[in-house]
């Protein structure tokens, strides 16, 4: 009997660390996983297509994630998508004011991100500055009708 109880008990604990390790992962690939809150500053960016970027996508430089996309909302004034980006505390005032920012997919079909591009103007950005310089997303669907189009006339 005390072996059945100690079997159950190792079983059981088992699952739950099972379970656990299931629920971890899934907040690592959700991109939900609970972080501290760090220091960060805004930074905007219009672009005329943001293809499939979510809130909370990569912020990337060099390949090295330095933030999160914080917000997507419509610009009514010019009909273009605004970005508001949280970028990394330690990199205010190391920005230079040509930065460019571009919308970039992982692999051939994966999540999209924005990759940004340091360039040399001695200016820097500081906190709620608009990056000018924007490539909007490469949409496959576009690719592809474009290609059609193409073939359909020669």
């Amino acid at each position: 009997m005390k072996r059945s109880k100690t079997m159950e008990l190792g079983v059981g604990l088992f699952m739950l660390a099972g379970i656990l390790g299931v629920l971890f992962l899934g907040l690592r690939v959700s991109g939900l996983a609970m972080q501290a809150p760090s220091d960060t500053f805004r930074l905007e960016a219009n672009f005329a297509n943001i293809g499939g970027l979510k809130t909370r996508a990569r912020v990337t430089m060099a390949g090295v994630t330095v933030g999160r996309v914080a917000a997507i909302e419509l610009d009514t004034d010019w009909y273009d998508a605004r970005v508001v980006l949280e970028i990394d505390d330690e990199l205010e005032g190391r920005l230079s004011k040509d930065t460019t920012a571009s919308i970039l997919t992982s692999g051939l079909l994966g999540e999209q991100y924005v990759g940004l591009s340091v360039g040399g103007d001695p200016e820097t950005l500081a906190d709620g500055d608009t990056l000018r310089d924007t490539q909007s997303a490469l949409v496959l669907e576009e690719l592809i009708q474009q290609f059609v189009s193409n073939m359909v006339s020669d």
